[in-house]
């Protein structure tokens, strides 16, 4: 019997970006996950950058850590929360990557003498890419989101590497055009013209969509999509409504009441198997009914510029994968840390909560707040849980007012601190030096040891873990000893010892006074939410009991 060929998918945008394109790669690949076919997803960025480490999160959005350590965009944690694999780099392309080996291979005479240019040989990389992803995760449907919208040069060659895979298998290669239907306010009806015009962008460099999913504040009317159909000459079945819902885990659930799922397969010339998304449509079922409600307070930063929910993606739908699991609607509100450090007396705002998230971040701006946040949390008796940075500003917070270490510090923030309680990792130490910033950090999934009997240990139900890293300091082992005598636990450490991976006072202290070194908000899932955010909601819910 011959082997089936591999189905390729490419999700492309039209008309505007920031519709929903990862959302609906993220769609696809747990629709046809769930009639049993095995798929991978990859994020193709339009950027000249390495990969998404050296990019301010408030412009572009939080950087995903990947298991192996690739900094890549947040698309790549859609794809982890809806389908649950495991991204690894080759899940992630961007221009930069393309022309780096693209050059490096030339350097190496892999070209035999013969000149390099953009076409062929940029969009021949590419397709090696999708096709070694592929290998990789033995993928039977490969789902390729690619940035921006159609009609951008940069796109160029990403989109001529589509129409190369196509004219070698026309059966195979397929292509998703996420369009918006705006709807003036003055007219009151949607508008397909927008939508047409990147239908004939696409035409312009030799493609033309399999599908069409129009994304609009309303469902489609039959008039659009017969439109859409005509302009694109397509059957109506192959236009997708797709409409603002209540939230994200509800698009897939949208995407199957159309049938979606089944004409997909049947286009791509695939049998249907079984269908199983039962699991999922009970829980986004279960969101819409909650009416409790725990109140959570992210205190950061990055709140300025590029929505708050972009920044910290992963941190929010953490926080409701385990609010939903205990039945209680999160209310997240954003709390600037750098209004404490003017008026010490909003503190008392954070009474009102029923616990905060301290996030990940880099820098000096706003610290001096989130370490009066965090000794407020701690006198108080209200629910901390600190990430990455998190636990750093507890432990600074700690020494200062614990331990009485006035003007202990962080090195990343004062390098002239007399009590350096977090510094620079020691291997990080000379690629500072040498400004070697891109993907030199700790990166990636660590192991961990926890302490028996401890808050960390009794959240996971093991006394082994790993966890993914992004991080340059740590805390000092020089301090260590005198900040457990004065009462602090670190109850996960490195296999070595020496990095403090979990800081925590014991429950007879604190209800939840907890930070990690790592990121575990990447590795929450929608129905499998992560054990200490799981264990944080819990304490948020007691507090609001008392």
């Amino acid at each position: 019997m011959p082997k089936k060929e591999t189905k390729y998918i490419f999700v492309v945008g039209g008309v505007m970006s920031s519709v929903g394109k990862g959302i609906a790669a993220s769609s696809i690949g747990k629709i046809l996950q769930s009639r049993g076919y095995a798929i991978t997803n990859i994020k193709a960025d339009m950027y000249v950058n390495l990969d998404a480490g050296t990019i301010r999160p408030a412009e572009h959005g939080e950087v995903f850590v990947g298991e192996d350590g690739i900094e890549a965009d947040q698309d790549l944690g859609n794809y982890e929360r809806f389908t649950n694999q495991v991204s690894t780099r080759e899940n992630y392309i961007t221009t930069g990557q393309i022309y780096a080996e693209v050059i490096k291979r030339e350097r190496n005479l892999e070209y035999e003498g013969e000149d390099v240019e953009v076409y062929p040989d940029i969009p021949k990389e590419i397709i090696r890419r999708i096709e070694a992803c592929q290998k990789k995760n033995n993928a039977e449907i490969v789902i390729i989101e690619y940035g921006g919208t159609v009609g951008e040069y940069q796109l160029l060659p990403f989109l001529e590497a589509v129409r190369m895979m196509k004219s070698k298998k026309p059966l195979d290669v397929f292509i998703v055009l996420i369009s918006y239907l705006p709807t003036p306010s003055l007219l009151g009806e949607q508008k397909s013209k927008p939508t047409q015009h990147a239908v004939t962008d696409l035409y312009s460099v030799g493609l033309n969509p399999d599908f069409v999913i129009c994304r609009a504040d309303h469902p489609a009317t039959p008039d659009i999509k017969r439109t859409i159909s005509n302009v694109c000459s397509l059957p109506v079945e192959r236009i997708v409504s797709a409409p603002d819902v209540y939230s994200i885990y509800d698009v897939p659930v949208n995407f199957e009441k159309e049938n979606f799922g089944g004409v997909l397969l049947k286009t791509i010339g695939l049998s249907q198997r079984h269908k199983d998304l039962a699991d999922w449509t009970a829980l986004a079922a279960k969101i819409k009914k909650m009416k409790k409600e725990v109140h959570i307070g992210i205190v950061g930063k990055y709140f300025n510029f590029k929505s708050c929910k972009d920044t910290y993606i992963s941190v929010i739908e953490s926080i409701n994968h385990s609010a939903w699991a205990s039945n209680f609607k999160p209310d997240i509100i954003w709390l600037d840390s750098e209004k404490y450090e003017n008026d010490h007396k909003l503190l008392s705002e954070l009474d009102e909560l029923d616990g905060i998230i301290v996030p990940g971040g880099f820098g000096k701006r706003g610290t001096e707040g989130m370490i009066l946040a965090a000794d407020y949390a701690r006198r108080n008796k209200i629910p901390y849980f600190g990430l990455c940075l998190g636990m750093q500003i507890m432990t600074i917070a700690y020494a200062r007012h614990v331990l009485n270490l006035n003007h202990a510090n962080s090195t990343e923030f004062d390098s002239n601190t007399p009590d350096p309680v977090i510094a620079t990792m020691q291997d990080q130490i000379e690629k500072i030096k040498n400004k070697n910033y891109g993907a030199t950090m700790r990166l990636g999934a660590c192991p961990a040891s926890l302490k028996k009997g401890s808050i960390a240990e009794a959240a996971y139900h093991e006394s082994k873990i790993s966890e993914r890293h992004r991080h340059r300091y740590e805390v000092n082992p020089k301090y260590v000893d005198r900040l457990e005598k004065a009462g602090l636990v670190f109850s996960g450490k490195s296999p070595s010892g020496i990095l403090m991976e979990i800081a925590e006072l014991p429950k007879n202290k604190h209800p939840f006074y907890l930070g990690t070194q790592f990121h575990p908000e990447f590795k929450s899932r929608p129905l499998s939410p992560h054990p200490l955010f799981t264990a944080f909601i819990k304490a948020c819910i007691g507090r609001q009991k008392k």
